[in-house]
């Protein structure tokens, strides 16, 4: 049957299909593939279009019924870092361009792009169709670059630049938090009325407390006396591993019988193939003396994903910046309480006191304290894992699709722009 609707959506720079965890893919990729399999359920086609990055790969694969991702081709199939994929924007464009041109006039109702690169490309293709422009930020250079790392690379200006003009020249911008919004509105200058705030998700029933912690760590075969911090993600300065293993040295140093019992597991991979980010930390946890403390995970799949965040006493997000924090969310989902920076999404994705602890600042002592204090009063873990299980309810993907074509539904409607309703 004919959908009563079809969005374009774009993310150029890493496909649906790729792991997270894996070089650039990360909570967007989740974010793209759950949003669209349940907008897809609502009777609304998707088709998702993504840079190739094999020539092995079929132009077309079906994500999910109703969701289809395309592979175009822009550049070479591999060598390409996430810099250099501006260099190919004109490229993406000139491919996304030629294969709506095989279709029907009026064959796409809307474009919805992911990130800055799928942005400009967005605004091209969405002045040679007539159709709206929606776009979803996930991060944004002015705000990393108000929140760097050490031995993290400043965004470039371009990027600056490409964003404001996205800002300027979309109809609607979805932002993840209203802390997200504001920076749209103060540092963007984007008009509030074109500002929507749509909370991401969690599949809570593949996020679960399961069979608890201790099965957990029978299945992953970690010992079940241990006490386990669990850093998830990428592995990269922006993401702040090199903050829980600082605060691992801290934590020992002030109480050395605690070295017989703690473990830090540091899961996922290098961002963008970047192997010297893992020698660096590994050289940073030899230094402090918690080497043999801690362990580097590589990414585990979605499947595995909840066992970790079960098997963990604390799940730890000392990110620099986030626009949400899906690790957060997850692990709560899975009735593991979390330490996180009090940063930007995290802010919402955590209730602090009540599912976990915000931490103001990246202070190692500062992490120390509070992780310390947290292992010490298992019966406080208890409270807090009671809490995560609740607040992770208030998030579901389902209400993530619902505000989504809620907002496809309001630029449909917009004179001039509408081709009909999503509804």
């Amino acid at each position: 049957m004919r959908a009563t609707g079809r969005i374009a959506t774009l993310m150029m720079h890493t496909s649906p299909l790729d792991q997270a965890g894996v070089r650039d893919a990360g909570g967007m990729n989740i974010y793209v593939v759950e949003t669209a399999k349940r907008i897809a359920k609502s009777g609304i086609a998707v088709d998702i279009f993504t840079r190739a990055t094999s020539a092995a790969l079929p132009p077309i694969v079906e994500l999910a019924p109703g969701v289809e991702v395309h592979h175009i081709t822009a550049g070479p199939f591999e060598g390409l870092t996430k810099e250099d994929l501006p260099s190919q924007m004109c490229t993406m464009a000139s491919e996304l361009l030629r294969v709506e041109a095989n279709h029907p006039r009026g064959y796409y109702d809307l474009i919805h792009s992911h990130y800055w690169i799928s942005g400009q490309v967005g605004l091209l293709a969405s002045q040679r169709w007539n159709v709206p422009l929606a776009h979803t930020m996930h991060t944004m250079a002015k705000v990393k670059n108000r929140a760097l790392a050490d031995h993290d690379k400043p965004e470039p200006a371009a990027r600056a630049i490409g964003e404001e003009q996205i800002v300027a020249g979309s109809q609607a911008l979805i932002a993840n938090t209203d802390a997200e919004a504001a920076n749209l509105v103060s540092l963007y200058d984007a008009c509030p009325d074109r500002v929507h705030v749509v909370a991401p998700g969690v599949d809570l029933l593949h996020f679960s407390p399961g069979g608890g912690r201790r099965e957990a760590r029978i299945q992953l075969g970690l010992n079940k006396d241990s006490l386990i911090l669990a850093f998830v993600g990428r592995v990269q300065p922006h993401k702040g591993p090199d903050v829980l293993i600082a605060a691992a040295g801290e934590m020992v140093k002030h109480d050395p019988v605690l070295k017989s019992r703690l473990e830090v597991l540091i899961i996922g991979g290098v961002s963008g193939g970047d192997g010297e980010e893992i020698n660096r930390l590994r050289t940073l946890a030899k230094f402090l003396g918690v080497d043999e403390l801690v362990k580097f995970i590589p990414p585990a799949s979605r499947e595995h994903l909840p066992h970790w965040y079960r098997a963990a006493d604390i799940v730890c997000v000392p990110s620099h910046s986030e626009s949400f924090g899906l690790v957060a969310l997850e692990a709560q989902a899975c009735g593991t309480p979390v330490v996180a920076a009090a940063v930007g999404g995290l802010r919402t994705a955590v209730a602090d006191g009540f599912s976990g602890s915000l931490v103001d600042g990246h202070e190692p002592r500062s992490w120390a304290a509070v992780l310390t204090r947290l292992l010490d009063e298992p019966q406080r873990r208890i409270s807090l894992s009671m809490g995560a299980l609740e607040h992770a309810r208030r998030f579901g993907w389902e209400a993530t699709a619902r505000g989504t074509i809620d907002i496809y539904d309001q630029l449909l409607a917009e004179p001039g722009l509408a081709v009909r309703s999503l509804a």
